[in-house]
């Protein structure tokens, strides 16, 4: 416990220090001109995990689907959302309460947007696609996830009063004809048979509002941290989870279910937004989003090899459908 303490203050303290990686340059009268020009050069030289961070909070954003799929066995959906919350608020606090509390004033002035980015990006997002899995195959849940880009410059272009494209129409068309493949299992005459499960549906409209999530976040541009942010709105939607979870059957954490748990209060939700700011300021948000292509991949294999998960014509159909939507839709 201790190492993961440690490990979580130093990701929480090289991110709020907002700074590029860049070691010391060695300095002494016998270096040489091109010597040093090279050694600044190399230490300006961003870090191998640095450059591969996009793809780390993709791997723990796949198996976050994983868990989120196991999850729908063992825990009530409002408890696991309100632990996971709770918990990674708790191992935050130490890190940046001192910070969030120097910027009360801000923070009191800007409630109502935290509180409602919590509710969307915390609450509804994730209490959503735990309600989903109860019935929503993981290859599903992840192929949907991917649409979040897609979703996310639809909603952009929405808020914008900004005419869409014939380019985002048709890749959207594309997306959500592939996402009917896979709802169906390959009949789409069982949409008016009402023989579509709900939590494809419940994904999708947890998908939809973590694109707004995303959407409002920058167009508010709050004048608080990326962690702070995210340490607020983390309390927030605890708060917001909390009549849920005294109504609910509320499942005490078990040895049956504590492993997941945990996953989804540190790598989930600690471990991933740290890789995905570090891969964002490093590439950009354009390149860093082309990974989260490899999402699908990833959750099929994960379900395959953990759950026993046939993979299916539909799939690879549907799947191919709802990215090629995206990638057509995104294209510039």
């Amino acid at each position: 416990m201790h190492s993961i303490v440690s490990l979580i203050a130093l990701v929480t303290r090289f991110s709020l220090a907002h700074h590029r990686y860049m070691p010391s340059i060695p300095t002494g009268s016998a270096m040489t001109a091109a010597a040093a020009a090279r050694d600044a050069s190399d230490a300006a030289a961003p870090a191998a995990w640095v450059k591969l961070s996009p793809l780390f909070a993709v791997l723990v954003w796949a198996g976050n689907v994983l868990v989120t799929k196991r999850a729908s066995g063992v825990i009530d959906p409002a408890s696991i959302t309100l632990y996971r919350w709770a918990i990674a608020f708790a191992v935050l606090t130490p890190f940046l309460a001192p910070a969030v509390w120097r910027k009360r004033a801000i923070v009191r002035r800007h409630a109502g947007k935290l509180a409602f980015l919590g509710l969307l990006g915390m609450s509804c997002y994730q209490g959503l696609a735990y309600e989903a899995a109860r019935t929503a195959s993981t290859v599903d849940m992840g192929v949907t996830v991917a649409l979040m880009p897609l979703l996310s410059a639809l909603v952009a272009r929405a808020f914008a009063s900004e005419a869409f494209s014939a380019r985002q129409v048709g890749g959207a068309l594309l997306s959500l004809a592939g996402l009917v493949v896979l709802v169906t299992h390959g009949r789409p005459a069982a949409l008016f048979a009402g023989e579509v499960h709900v939590g494809e549906l419940l994904m999708l409209v947890a998908v939809a509002s973590n694109a707004v999530y995303g959407v409002l976040l920058r167009r508010w541009a709050l004048p608080l941290g990326s962690w702070e942010q995210l340490y607020v709105q983390i309390a927030f939607g605890t708060l917001v989870v909390l009549p849920f979870w005294l109504a609910g059957p509320m499942t005490p954490v078990s040895g049956a279910n504590a492993a997941l748990v945990a996953y989804a209060a540190l790598p989930a939700s600690i471990a991933a937004p740290f890789f995905w700011m570090t891969g964002v300021k490093h590439h950009g948000a354009p390149r860093a989003s082309l990974v989260m292509n490899l999402l699908p991949l990833l959750v099929a294999l994960g379900a395959w090899a953990v759950f026993g998960e046939r993979l299916h014509a539909f799939h690879a159909i549907g799947g191919a459908m709802a990215l090629a939507g995206v990638a057509w839709g995104l294209r510039t």
